[in-house]
């Protein structure tokens, strides 16, 4: 069988390269996410400014909840927090490294902070000149003293240029002293400060962000350290000179999981349909090998081994590609700052080998399908039902419909009743696959019966182009879903993605702007001074000034079953002062209640709730004084000030007396429009990532599309030349066939509607109250109009070259 199976490969090219090109962009986009993932889970990251020493110590990003503190959770709740990573720098205090000074082989101990500068117009990071050895750098001049400072070559600024620096909300003047040039490419430039002024303008004076360790043993310095940090070796190093990574890692296995697990569906979807329609297109001669004596069990395995040939060549293809795609991707990605640009790519043999598996068992699967229905005809029966189509509801297609349709009604139902907010959408997006799948099980009796209610628009339209047309989609059912299905799947893809993300986007920023009250902000890349808040209040005109600070918080005691273990958002103002809370009613508490934090850095707090407000589901958040949350933020200092105009005073005249008072400091002053703009450039972010890796599998599904249509008409040849030969001219043969893309694509735009509404229209009641989406119509009209296009080009061209010759030529071949 599988000597035969190799023969007829050769013979029928056609038909396995539409199986070859759907087994082999399925595995490519499952290896490269697969690649996406293994970067996550390895978040490895070359050290830049600690390259030269071989032992780092760096604070615990990760949340640690002592056993001993009776404030802490209870230990049934403590798993939640186990793998939380703290959103601000953790610092270490500067007694520590004392401590490692006197272990025994420690022949250096070097503390390192860094914090964000502007130097001129150029930014960059701010160091004490003696942990230039960390690196190491090499200078040209001298080291800098008080007042003085020492510039990144890459900066181009000569020795004894006075150099106006901007860190920590204040601006000064520096004499560069020297030119340090380092070893290999940095991501930031570096200025280099006396260790007096560096800790100084870092903020966080007696604290150091990490500590480089030179000789010792790495257990004699970890039990040195204890819990007081975390000690690294070699590559690990680059976690804690970038901590952001820890946080990006963690996003990027979410985002190439859910994916990859959606590639890998629709890479079962398709190839299940395309070899099906492959196999049903060669019924003939699978029902004539049946009548001359092959056993059921031999036609199986030859079909397998069929498949199993082009899915192997169709694998290793995309194996071998699939790095190429994973590593332009995450470049996609790191351009857009959904991951740090540090961060390196990596894809191994796991990727490939988990790619490979799926893929394989997709053309397994798909092949027992199609399989499956030729080998069960009886060698008696076989010739006369070559021709007919037979049954094609059979118990699996029922019981997985069934299933499906539960389990979309299920996501619906925990959607409008259990999700609130953006959240919503991890059930609502699965729903669109559970939908699909469900009609897909049944897409023939669907087919036929929605071509029975266009059946009078068509016939009123096209005539009898138009009857012949809807004849051969009924009479042809199988072979129509065939093709409505992956259009389908487009378009309720794209049209659910499309829409919960355009209306997340809308309802996140009617939130943003229902809360803002600010008429004007002050920002400040380093961080703003305290004194600037006292400096604007008393400009005329303002009503009121407060500091804007936007961290992460986690609720210890007592304990709040809401909160997932990425706690809870985080905002600091000026109005609250002491210890004072806001907090949302979701959250339980009343007035006067006490309440056990960790703040962004992991610091334990106590606060005491000041005020219980109602805020919009799924965008609640804990409201801190500045002064409180700010020195435990990365920066330590808060970015933003906002300003209210008292009234009868417009915008353009607060703005301008704003600058007046700023002038001369490291700020920037803007409106409103500022405001909610940048909050939109947020929520952009990750509408791009959506955008980007949605498009990419709805590019395979459509090429699936075009694969399914072309391979099935260029199939039909043969019912082309009778066509002809019984009267209709070649013109009307294309019409006909123009006729049976659009009905295709009329069904499918409605059964990709259909899937998509159930995704969409339980999203948007429970975020937005209306059963319908935010966002332009032309978006709809788009896919749709995609969708047709796509029908008809793909039925038009083959059957173009399907009638080229004479009508009698035709009527010679076979099928």
């Amino acid at each position: 069988m599988f000597k035969l199976a190799l023969r007829t490969l050769r013979l029928r090219k056609g038909g396995f390269l539409a199986t070859f090109v759907a087994v082999f962009f399925g595995a490519l986009i499952v290896s490269a996410c697969g690649g996406l993932m293994e970067t996550g889970i390895r978040s490895e990251t070359p050290v830049q400014r600690l390259a030269a020493a071989p032992i780092v110590v760096g604070g615990q990003q990760t949340l640690k909840l002592p056993e001993d503190d009776p404030a802490t959770l209870d230990p049934g709740d403590k798993h939640k927090f186990e793998n939380a990573t703290l959103p601000e720098r953790v610092r270490l205090d500067a007694a520590l490294a004392d401590r490692l000074r006197a272990v025994p082989g420690v022949t250096r101990v070097v503390g390192e902070v860094s914090f964000p500068a502007q130097a001129g117009s150029a930014s960059a990071l701010g160091h004490a000149w003696d942990s230039a050895v960390l690196t190491p750098y090499t200078l040209s001049g001298r080291a800098p003293q008080p007042g003085e400072v020492v510039v990144d070559a890459g900066l181009g600024i000569a020795v004894g240029t006075t150099l106006p620096v901007a860190a920590h909300g204040g601006i000064g003047q520096y004499r560069v002293s020297g030119i340090a040039e380092a070893p290999q490419a940095m991501r930031d430039p570096a200025l280099f400060f006396a260790p007096s002024d560096a800790s100084r303008l870092s903020g966080h004076p007696g604290r150091f962000d990490t500590i480089g360790v030179f000789g010792g043993d790495v257990a004699a310095v970890s039990a040195a350290v204890g819990d007081a940090g975390v000690v690294t070796t070699g590559v690990d190093r680059g976690g804690l000179e970038f901590p952001e990574v820890g946080k990006s890692g963690e996003d990027l296995i979410v985002l190439a999981a859910v994916s990859g697990g959606l590639s890998a569906m629709v890479l079962l979807f398709v190839v299940a349909g395309t070899l099906t329609l492959s196999t049903q297109q060669r019924q003939r001669e699978l029902a004539l090998l049946r009548a001359i004596g092959t056993s059921p069990r031999q036609l199986r395995r030859m079909v397998l081994g069929e498949a199993l040939v082009v899915g192997l060549l169709a694998v290793g293809a995309a194996v071998a590609l699939g790095p190429v795609l994973g590593n332009w991707l995450f470049d996609q990605l790191a351009a857009h700052h959904v991951v740090p640009d540090v961060l390196r790519f990596e894809q191994g043999w796991l990727p490939a080998t988990v790619a490979a598996g799926t893929s394989l068992l997709a053309v397994v699967a798909a092949s027992f399908v199609a399989g499956r229905r030729v080998s069960r005809v009886r060698p008696t029966e076989a010739l006369a039902e070559a021709a007919v189509e037979r049954r094609w509801l059979t118990p699996i297609r029922v019981i997985t419909a069934i299933l499906c349709f539960a389990g979309g009604t299920a996501l619906a139902i925990v959607t409008v009743a259990v999700m609130t907010g953006p959240v919503a959408a991890s059930t609502a997006g699965p729903a669109v696959m559970l939908w699909a799948f469900g009609l897909a099980a049944i897409s023939p009796g669907v087919t036929k019966v929605t071509a029975s209610l266009l059946r009078w628009p068509v016939q009123a339209i096209t005539g009898v182009n138009g009857r012949v047309a809807l004849r051969n989609t009924r009479v042809g059912a199988v072979r129509a879903a065939g093709a409505v299905t992956p259009i389908m799947l487009a378009v309720g893809i794209a049209t659910a993605n499309i829409y919960l993300q355009t209306t997340q986007e809308a309802v996140s920023n009617q939130a943003y702007t229902e809360d803002l009250r600010a008429d004007a902000v002050v920002a400040g890349p380093s961080g703003l001074d305290p004194s600037v808040r006292e400096r604007v209040a008393a400009v005329p005109g303002v009503a009121g000034a407060s500091e804007y600070v936007a961290s992460t918080v986690f609720v210890e005691k007592p304990f709040d079953s809401n909160q997932d273990k990425d706690g809870w958002p985080a905002l600091g103002v000026s109005e609250l002062t002491g210890n004072a809370v806001e907090v949302p009613a979701k959250l339980g508490r009343n007035v006067g209640d006490t309440l056990s934090l960790r703040l962004g850095d992991g610091t334990p707090v106590e606060v005491r709730v000041a005020a219980v407000v109602s805020q919009r589901p799924g965008f609640e958040r804990l409201v801190l004084p500045a002064g409180l949350l700010a020195p435990h933020t990365t920066l330590g200092l808060a970015p933003q000030l906002l300003v209210r105009a008292a009234p009868g005073v417009d915008t353009a005249s607060l703005t301008s007396r704003l600058r007046s008072v700023t002038a001369g400091l490291p700020v920037s002053v803007g409106d409103r429009e500022v405001l909610i703009a940048a909050h939109a450039k947020g929520d952009e972010i990750g509408a791009w990532v959506n955008y980007l890796l949605v498009g990419m599998i709805i590019a395979y599904t459509v090429i699936s599309v075009v694969n399914t249509l072309v391979m099935a008409t260029a199939r039909r040849r043969r019912e082309f030349g009778l066509q002809r030969l019984s009267g209709f001219t070649r013109g009307q043969v294309l019409r006909m066939a123009g006729v049976e893309g659009g009905l295709i694509a009329a069904i499918a735009v409605l059964l990709g509607t259909l899937v998509a509404a159930g995704a969409i229209v339980p999203f948007c009641l429970v975020v937005s109250g209306s059963p319908l989406p935010s966002g332009p119509v032309t978006i709809y009209l788009a896919v749709l109009a995609i969708a047709v296009v796509l029908s008809l080009v793909a039925i038009l061209v083959p059957a173009w070259a399907a009638t080229r010759g004479r009508a009698v030529d035709a009527t010679s071949i076979g099928e």
